[in-house]
């Protein structure tokens, strides 16, 4: 593919071709962002506490003091896993003794909620969690649900790319937002948690898999100045709109099941997109298929209106100029010198941090005071102009000293959260999404930093093993907002210190701003405190380049 971009220069960087290509596939990354963050509200618990039958024989004074007090949060509120014993209560209410005069109800027995539980209709009118009682001692579900979809992100980075590399972009494209509509779909009619959470756990293999190859489809067709903003603006900022829109479907639409539906059909408005939405035509040729891509081609031309060459591609040519098969390598290589092995590690543990801090701040959004509904439609906000910080970032600043700035920022301000006074709700919220901006910024560089410091031959494992610890850092952020279960104030300490601590450490990875890419092991750049001399990988350096793809998993 050495000389695709020679050849379809003719087509310029932004015609209408081009602008149709960036819109549309941007636009099919909407639906993503809304099932991304879903089990924000699908999985919503609302407060609550023991239901007492009807039939239990007490009257209307034993039966409000049936609920024992308990300090949550600073606050005396009522249980919501214990009540007194009702036999007991009952015995009590038919003597004619009444609660806090005649008895103390401090030494009355308990017991757990033995006939369900009572839903306030606050703020969900049902849940997930209403519909199994997913509290009290089944309360490790809620987090466990949400780990579990992305349990299937992760599953789907895997496959996505062998996939649209063995059966084609458009194909798989459009098979993963079948999969991620029609499994949607089908969680509506969920019996059990079960079932629901195994269904929940494909969606998510759907979800990042469309993602991934909408992204790679954009990059192969679009023209080199436009594939950066495509990769760094165009999906993102789309992903931010769909993101955006969950809280708006959810304030209307406060059922889980019927919101399900409402996030679901967006999905078929995807469907006329096969008809306008080509086929790459470099995958096309990288499988032989040459008439097919030139077809795509004269009809962009003939879209964009520029005329195009009586002959596109000489087959023999081309085949000829296929760069020779390079040299393998293989997960070990990650580690081969103390350099690239200090690199990795740090890369490993910096994405890792960022991604539990990205989700835990985002899942965390129905905690924080005020509305949860207008909190989620905050952080989704706050997004876009943490990605046009970030490109601005990318194109002037050194990238160390950018992604450390906003990790430190993030980190930093979430920290200050539990010196806020109570009567300031509004200013703990501000510096959550202050957070938020802060490691959504970093979050989005990381992709262009870490392609930056490895080598060809090693470059798409290491984007692909650091991307895997994002991943494993989304799996187990839910539990970090289950720590708010014990204290509130405690999420935001974790994350907050984790966060500023690894933006520290970023400073003394390697600069790479304004370097070329490094084509081998010698050629790497040296973390901070390091000798300039590396001793021979004794692994052969590639002569060709290919191009690489950053995929933002």
């Amino acid at each position: 593919m050495r000389d695709y971009e020679e050849v379809t220069a003719f087509l310029g960087e932004w015609g209408r071709f081009q602008r149709l290509i960036f819109f549309l596939l941007s636009a099919s990354i909407i639906p993503n962002g809304f099932n991304g963050m879903s089990a924000v509200f699908l999985a919503g618990t609302p407060e609550h506490r023991c239901a007492v039958p009807p039939g239990a024989n007490l009257s209307e004074e034993w039966r409000n003091a049936s609920i024992p007090l308990e300090l949550r949060g600073g606050l005396t509120e009522p249980s919501r896993c214990r009540r007194y014993r009702l036999a007991v209560l009952a015995n009590l209410s038919a003597l004619g003794l009444r609660p806090g005069s005649d008895v103390q109800l401090a030494g009355l027995e308990q017991e757990p909620c033995l006939d369900g539980w009572e839903y306030s209709r606050d703020v969900y009118h049902s849940t997930i969690v209403t519909e199994w009682n997913l509290v009290c001692e089944d309360d490790w579900k809620v987090p466990l649900t949400t780990s579990l979809f992305f349990v299937g992100v992760l599953i789907g980075s895997f496959i996505s790319g062998q996939l649209s590399d063995r059966f084609g972009r458009k194909s798989i494209l459009f098979l993963t937002m079948a999969v991620q509509t029609g499994f949607s779909f089908l969680q509506i009619f969920s019996t059990s948690w079960e079932m629901f959470t195994v269904l929940f756990l494909i969606v998510g293999m759907g979800q990042i898999s469309n993602y991934v190859v909408a992204f790679i489809l954009g990059t192969e067709i679009l023209g080199k100045s436009v594939r950066i903003i495509f990769s760094t603006l165009g999906v993102c900022i789309f992903f931010a709109i769909g993101y955006m829109l969950l809280p708006l479907f959810a304030y209307f639409i406060r059922d889980w099941q019927m919101l399900l539906l409402a996030l679901t059909l967006p999905g078929l408005l995807c469907v006329p997109l096969w008809w306008i939405i080509p086929e790459s035509p470099r995958w096309l040729i990288s499988q032989g298929r040459y008439k097919e891509a030139e077809v795509i081609i004269r009809k962009a031309a003939k879209i964009n209106n520029t005329p195009a060459p009586a002959v596109l591609f000489d087959t023999a040519e081309m085949q000829d100029s296929k760069p020779q098969q390079q040299q393998k390598a293989i997960l070990l290589d990650l580690f081969r010198t103390r350099n690239i092995a200090t690199i990795t590690i740090m890369s490993l543990l910096l994405w890792f941090f960022t991604s539990v801090g990205y989700f835990g701040l985002s899942l965390n959004t129905p905690n924080l005071h005020g509305d949860a509904y207008i909190n989620c439609f905050l952080s989704a906000v706050i997004e876009v102009p943490a990605y046009i910080i970030a490109w601005l970032l990318l194109r002037s600043l050194p990238r160390r000293y950018s992604i450390s700035g906003t990790l430190v920022l993030g980190g930093g301000v979430v920290l200050f959260i539990k010196l806020v006074p109570a009567d300031l709700n509004a200013l703990s919220v501000c510096l959550v999404m202050l957070g938020k901006f802060g490691i959504t910024a970093a979050f989005s560089m990381l992709y262009v930093y870490s392609v930056e410091l490895y080598p060809t031959l090693v470059r798409n494992m290491a984007v692909g093993a650091t991307s895997t610890a994002s991943r494993l850092g989304s799996i187990i952020a839910p539990y970090f907002v289950y720590l708010g279960a014990y204290d509130r104030y405690l999420p935001y300490i974790v994350m907050g210190s984790l966060t500023v601590l690894i933006g520290i450490l970023t400073l003394f990875l390697p600069e790479s701003y304004g370097n070329a890419l490094p084509e081998s092991f010698e050629q790497m750049l040296k973390v901070k405190g390091f000798r300039n001399g590396q001793k021979n990988t004794g692994i052969r350096n590639s002569k060709e380049s290919p191009k690489t793809l950053i995929t933002p998993l």
